[in-house]
């Protein structure tokens, strides 16, 4: 019985860190947003600094500093969130979570791959610190209807990318056969190559049709994929639209930890409770 009030009060501080690290609604939450987001992007800035042979071998020792210092703050966070959700493991399987661990991984196995022939690995995975800016996706509010279009819209973009390869492999074999390994299609992957920069419009011409057939050929590919790139955009506006129409925000209900109500809610979808 004694333990009862500890525990409450426990809880009580897990809900209002849950609040301040989870959601952007509350003063507490924006401030913490706005703070980790100036971390995330000063982290990053250090990163491509120590990048510059000059400004490394000048100002070497205070980028180290710092990057401990970024790694740090990054543990801290990710532990927090970890200790005020109510689905630990869930959350370090997320997209998000997962993110947290790339930005803050490289710097732990630094410290366990020692020696000088490994010197050059370690600066590769430096290079993993830049996953840091991906966590400026998780507060912007757009980012949220973004994901969420694209989630909706996945079926039908899945079915208009398999029309796409089903395409590109299907020219890259007519070419493969009309131009010949004496025009530059020495083998059906590389056709498809060429089918694959041609229907985007990218164009690089490394690999160009000399027969007429060939070109003809290389007409419809270009006309066709003008007509292609406008799918994928038409899809995911209409869903944008659609999403658009039935927003819902990231209130937070205090008694269940509902989200995502609708933008006029009043009362929390799941329990009732006063949002």
């Amino acid at each position: 019985m004694t333990n009862h009030p500890k525990s409450t009060a426990e809880q009580s501080f897990r809900e209002r860190l849950y609040i301040v690290v989870f959601e952007a609604d509350t003063r507490a939450g924006q401030l913490f947003d706005v703070a980790l987001i100036w971390f995330i992007l000063a982290s990053v800035l250090s990163v491509m600094l120590g990048s510059v042979a000059a400004i490394s071998a000048k100002y070497g020792d205070i980028l180290h500093s710092l990057e401990w210092f970024f790694t740090a703050v990054f543990s801290l966070e990710f532990i927090l969130r970890l200790w005020c959700t109510n689905k630990p493991l869930k959350y370090a399987t997320s997209f998000f979570g997962i993110v947290d661990v790339l930005a803050i991984m490289p710097t732990y196995i630094s410290l366990i791959v020692p020696g000088s022939q490994y010197l050059l690995v370690i600066r590769i995975l430096r290079v993993l610190r830049i996953f840091r800016v991906l966590k400026l996706v998780q507060f912007i509010a757009e980012a949220q209807v973004m994901m969420h279009v694209f989630k909706s819209s996945g079926r039908k973009l899945a079915v208009f990318f398999a029309t796409v390869i089903t395409l590109v492999v299907i020219f890259g074999s007519v070419m493969y056969m009309v131009e010949g390994e004496a025009n530059g299609f020495s083998s059906i992957p590389r056709s498809i190559y060429w089918a694959i920069v041609t229907m985007t419009t990218v164009g690089y011409g490394d690999i160009s049709p000399k027969t007429a057939l060939g070109q003809a050929i290389a007409s419809v590919v270009m006309l066709l994929g003008f007509t292609i790139i406008a799918v994928p955009t038409g899809i995911v506006t209409a869903e944008l639209s659609r999403t658009r129409a039935t927003r819902t925000v990231t209130q937070l209900c205090t008694a269940c930890k509902t989200t995502d109500h609708d933008s006029d809610a009043k009362f929390c979808k799941k329990c009732g409770g006063q949002l």
